[in-house]
Order: structure tokens, then sequence, then C-alpha cells
């Protein structure tokens, strides 16, 4: 019987049967020829991230745990939701996860293993860099509808890792232990055939604790509409949401304007301006300064580019080999707790100092399965996501400075 969803279960991932074939084959030739017991150090690296963006946000760690729980190897790793950049102040490509143990332990599963933290940590990072740029309004993560339904929990996690307020998806909601927040759709307000209805019908229906945001552009005018919709909610109203198409929308900023001087001049100025459709990192600037409140952002985080790390091997048998390309043994990457600039050093060698503040960095790989055990608690999704936005501070202002 054929699967109802392209999907792979728990079971399929855990089972390596995600794995590219070759490694299939690679793994039998090793069994053949008795070397699938060496002990063999893979480390994961980026040599150019998307867009030539300055850094990225490390996410997909959980599920690697997860995933080599079990398995006896090692794992180390930049703890998750961890800002770095593809390579440090000497141009060493930065490791942001090593694996330690009988390369035939674990050679099948150097495909999932890229999978989990490739994508999640583009997501993350788009995520983190959209944060950045709305300063103080708020992101609501929409994109699940532009993914395959069977990752909305990554997404989700993901998106709000990297610094998104809220997600919309039911199923993204329960895996970061929140309550999914969203509007409402356009076909709400087609089904009833004008928008005061279905504002009023929403109002009627949903719970206090339901926000409520009013669709305005689906048949008139923006500012007709957020007036009305002010009048008809009153002191409920708590936002009125923009999603005018490109053909319509001109100069968005101006629009925004235009609407928050209406409902300020007529003493609704608690009443919020969420904005959504096609917002990019681009757009948002002149939006906040129009005086948007809040971003609803789709595609823009969910279709964000993936990070291309690589696994290689680095060291066999306590040997350092490396292929071309590479740089051959274990190692440290230190990071400044100042600027979070990186060092990448032989793993042996002492603290170094940054380059640019003077001062001793800190290791940053941290144990995290000995012999396939875990080591320690995962942290919590809310105090990883803390740790992002404090780290975007420290990134900020350097990127400030070296403006």
């Amino acid at each position: 019987m054929p699967k109802p969803f392209f999907i792979s279960s728990p079971e399929e991932i855990k089972s390596a049967k995600t794995t590219d074939v070759y490694f299939v084959r690679t793994l039998e030739i090793l069994k053949a020829k008795h070397l699938d017991t060496q002990k063999g150090y893979a480390e994961f690296t980026v040599g150019e991230l998307p867009g030539h963006w300055p850094w990225a946000c490390f996410c997909g760690l959980e599920e690697v745990v997860s995933l080599l729980e079990g398995i006896p190897v090692d794992l180390k790793a930049l703890p998750e939701g961890t800002l770095f950049p593809a390579r440090d102040q000497a141009g060493i490509r930065v490791p942001a996860m090593a694996v330690e143990g009988a390369y035939g332990s674990y050679c099948l599963y150097e495909t999932p293993l890229l999978g989990l933290i490739c994508q999640a940590t583009g997501v993350a990072t788009k995520a983190a860099r959209l944060r950045q740029r709305v300063q103080k309004a708020q992101i609501l993560s929409f994109g699940v509808r532009r993914m395959h339904p069977g990752i909305a929990p990554m997404l989700d996690r993901a998106s709000y890792m990297g610094g998104a307020d809220a997600v919309s998806s039911l199923v993204g909601a329960q895996a970061i232990g929140m309550e999914p927040r969203g509007t409402m759709p356009h076909a709400l307000i087609v089904a009833f055939g004008e928008a005061k209805a279905a504002w009023k019908a929403f109002d009627e229906l949903m719970p206090a604790s339901v926000a409520r945001v009013a669709l305005i552009d689906t048949y008139s005018d923006e500012k007709a509409e957020a007036l009305l919709a002010a009048q008809v909610l009153k002191g409920r109203l708590e936002a009125v949401r923009l999603d005018t198409p490109g053909s319509r929308r001109g100069n968005l900023a101006d629009l925004v304007r235009e609407v928050r001087w209406e409902l300020d001049l007529r003493g609704f100025k608690k009443v919020k301006i969420i904005v959504s459709g096609g917002i990019d990192e681009g757009e948002i600037p002149p939006l906040v300064a129009a005086g948007v409140d809040g971003f609803g952002i789709g595609t823009a985080i969910s279709n964000a580019p993936t990070v291309d790390f690589a696994m290689d091997l680095v060291e066999m048998e306590g040997r350092p080999c490396a292929k071309r390309g590479k740089l051959g043994g274990k190692k440290m990457p230190w990071a400044c707790p100042r600027c979070l600039g990186y060092r990448v050093q032989v793993a042996r060698e002492k603290a170094p100092s940054c380059a640019t503040c003077h001062v001793k960095m800190k290791p940053m790989f941290h144990t995290f399965l000995q012999s396939g055990r875990r080591v320690g608690t995962l942290p919590k999704i809310s105090v990883i996501r803390q740790q992002v936005l404090d780290q975007l501070k420290k990134v900020g202002k350097q990127e400030r400075m070296n403006a």
C-alpha cells in the first residue's frame, strides 16, 4: 500500500533509510575489508554562507542528538542557537559540529545529519536576520503554507528560535510550547460577502484570548476599512492587517502612514498595524519607519536558503587526514565574548586572544553525547531564543561599528 504522504517516519530516519545509497555500499565494502571499526573524527563546516551572510544561526542540534542517541559515538557541537561565521578571523572554516567513533557506526548517517542542520540553520538564520531589521516590531511566522506540511514543526521551531514572536500552525506551536497565533484569511470575508459582517462574527464567536485583528484590504480601500473596523469593534480591536496585493500596493510605506494618521486622528492610537504579503529584508526598514507594529512573514522565512554544511573525516585512528581543500586534525572553535569573533585552532592548543578585542576567547564546542549517551539536558526553546536575541545585539553593534 502506498504512503498517504511522502514523508519519512521517525523509524525510517533513525534506521538510516533516508541515506544516500553510496553510503550503504561504502559500509558494505568497509565491513568486507575489516575497516569499519576504524575510529574516525568527522567535522561539519560550511565554506560560504548564502547571500554573503556574515553569520548563521546554528539549528537542528536537538534532532541530531535524537538521531545519534544509542549509537556508540561522541557528539560535540556549538550550542543550538549559536551565531557563527563560516570562517574565522584567519579565514579557517569554523566547525559547527563533530562526531567521533567507529566510522562504520555512523557512516550511514551522513545524509540525515546534514539534512537536519542544513535547512533548519537556514530558516533560523533568516528569521534572525529579519529580527534584526524589524527592531521592536513583532514577527508572526506564516511560512508553513509554502512548504510540505510534514516539516511544519521544524520550520516553526527554527523560525521561533531565530526571533519570530509567534507561529501560526497548530503543530508548530505545540513544538515550541506556545499557543498558535494568526489573524483571519480573506476567505472568511469572501464567505460573508463583506468585511463588516465577517469582523462582527469573528468578534462574537472567538474567545476573548484571541486577538481581534481585522483584515482590511479584501474589497475596499485600506484606510476606509481600517476606520470601519475601529468603529465596529471599538476598544476590542487590537490591530488591522494590510495584505495589499502587489498590483494595488503602490508605495506601501505611504499607505501605512495614511492608515496610521487617520486612526490616530480619530482616537484609535492603540490600534496596531500589521503588514503581510511578500515581505522580505529589503522592505522592512521603510515600513518600520512608517509605523508598522508587526509583520506576518511567510515565504521569506520558510524558503530560506539552506546552509551547505559538509561532513568531512579529518582524523582516522588518531592520525590527521583530510580531503583536498580541507584541513586535517581535531579542531576547537573559540569565540570572543565581546564581539563574537571566531578563531579555530588545533584542539590541544591553548586559548587564543581575539584579534579585535584582545581578550581571551572561550571554547565553543560542548559535548552532547558520549558513547551514544546524552550528556546533560538540552535547554528549552525559549532559553535558546533569548540567547539568540542577546547575540544579535552584539553582532548588530559590531556591524554598525564596521559600517
